[in-house]
């Protein structure tokens, strides 16, 4: 399976990308890093910059017709400019019209608020995003992984890096044949 991991240029939790990353391509799947521009991302340990990581595709060369499945990695400030752009959101959006699987972490579920594809779904995040997930017309839960399957595709969601374990397994279990 080749999975898409969304990015914008920088502000991206590292762990929220590198964790589910090498547990997909250790189940044997493909992943593939895209995102607004080419060149490289800027991922932060919280605050502190840390690696860099190399696009694979920019979203305009990325088709989500191409892909099984969509991880959406967090940080405050990496979903915070992907909702700013139109092509990311629309990308992101796809899935949903695809009945494609989508897991979201943290604050990504902000690209999702935007995408409008919460309405009647339920899901978690970091806390601070509940009034924005709620007014989008989604049910927010404080829950270490929640699966939704009350929509046109299956949406994984949990809060924080502690819940990545959580996130990596339901994920794997969600692609597996």
């Amino acid at each position: 399976m080749k999975v898409a991991f969304l990015v914008a240029k920088e502000g991206i939790e590292q762990v929220e990308l590198t964790d589910p990353w090498k547990a997909v391509a250790d189940a044997g799947h493909t992943p593939e890093l895209v995102s607004p521009e080419s060149g490289r991302v800027q991922a932060f340990d919280h605050l502190d910059k840390a690696d860099t990581f190399a696009v694979d595709r920019t979203v305009g060369e990325a088709r989500p017709d191409d892909y099984d499945a969509l991880v959406l990695p967090g940080g405050v400030a990496n979903p915070d400019a992907l909702r700013m752009d139109e092509d990311a959101v629309a990308f992101a959006k796809a899935f949903f019209d695809l009945g494609k699987p989508v897991a979201a972490i943290c604050h990504a579920p902000w690209t999702l608020v935007e995408a409008d594809v919460l309405r009647g779904r339920t899901l978690t995040s970091w806390p601070s995003l509940r009034t924005d997930i709620t007014n989008a017309g989604g049910t927010w839960v404080d829950e270490q992984v929640k699966v939704c399957t009350g929509g046109p595709n299956t949406l994984i969601t949990s809060r924080k890096p502690d819940d990545l374990k959580a996130f990596c397994e339901t994920l794997l279990g969600e692609l597996a044949p």
